[in-house]
């Protein structure tokens, strides 16, 4: 018996939890099932120069997000591009002037990535 659900389950279970105002955490994603499925891959460590900061990104399979130092102190809304993951494919992330300013302070902002590969991340600064 598999543990793992295709893309239509796993959108099924996602909307109802949502209306149903119930978390859901999950531990991979990535193909729709069967021999197509990648595992879950470890983040890798992107390379940071002064200033920048990376994110946490849930549900992670090979994604990075960094707002740079040239980001952080502009103080200008930004667009993150979440690196590739595995199988290969891009999400962003739309981050407020506001947002950037928080993050640049120290604080916590979590926002939701785009959809692609029908599936998205929870991206994390701080």
């Amino acid at each position: 018996m598999s543990n793992t659900l295709d893309r239509r389950e796993f959108t099924r279970f996602s909307v109802l939890a949502a209306l149903s105002g119930v978390a859901i955490t999950i531990s991979g994603c990535g193909g729709g099932g069967g021999s197509n499925s990648s595992p879950n891959n470890p983040t890798p460590t992107p390379s940071l120069a002064p200033g920048d900061k990376a994110a946490t990104i849930s549900a992670n399979h090979g994604h990075t997000a960094v707002i740079t130092n040239v980001q952080l102190t502009s103080g200008n809304q930004a667009t993150i591009t979440l690196t590739p993951g595995v199988p290969a494919h891009v999400h962003v992330v739309s981050l407020s002037a506001a947002e950037v300013a928080s993050i640049r302070d120290g604080a916590r902002v979590s926002k939701l990535s785009s959809n692609d590969e029908a599936h998205d991340h929870t991206v994390t600064f701080n």
